[in-house]
């Protein structure tokens, strides 16, 4: 899968920043942006096909039945490019499906199906920073920016059977 980011430098500038901070602190974020704007995005990430979505919710799925703590590792190793079976497999996806594979676990976060970011949970000041001005993007450059964040995630796939 060829990652091509976008060549708007707000946006890029903004996915580095993301980058830059502690992986806890980064799906934090995630989680806050979500709050923010996730009624604003369909259940169908823009651009997401029938089949993307079907793909989507089958690796949501294999998530989702695991217990909280193996869930965050999944998703930190995913961040951290751990060479996994879920991170080929979400490797594999392409960006749009990414991108909707990370809405369906901000929504199991919010209904209590994936590991939630703790209630008294509190950026850091670089992380809030941060957020405010992801705030000050417009929606179409919000969903951009997710994308190239999401994209890059997951280890390389595997040769044949291995995925």
């Amino acid at each position: 899968m060829t990652y091509t980011q976008t060549g708007d430098p707000t946006i890029r500038q903004h996915v580095q920043a993301w980058q830059k901070l502690d992986v806890d602190q980064q799906l934090a974020l995630f989680w806050f942006i979500y709050e923010e704007i996730g009624n604003s995005i369909t259940p169908a990430a823009p651009g997401a096909s029938t089949a993307s979505s079907e793909i989507a919710e089958g690796l949501f799925n294999q998530v989702k039945e695991l217990s909280h703590e193996q869930q965050l590792k999944i998703q930190r190793d995913l961040i951290n490019k751990v060479d996994t079976q879920v991170s080929r497999q979400y490797g594999s996806l392409g960006d749009t499906t990414k991108l909707l594979f990370w809405y369906l676990l901000a929504e199991g976060m919010e209904n209590g199906t994936i590991i939630p970011v703790p209630d008294d949970y509190q950026l850091s000041s670089e992380s809030q920073a941060l957020f405010s001005r992801i705030q000050g993007l417009s929606f179409e450059q919000q969903i951009t920016l997710f994308r190239d964040y999401v994209a890059p995630m997951g280890a390389e796939p595997k040769a044949g059977a291995e995925i």
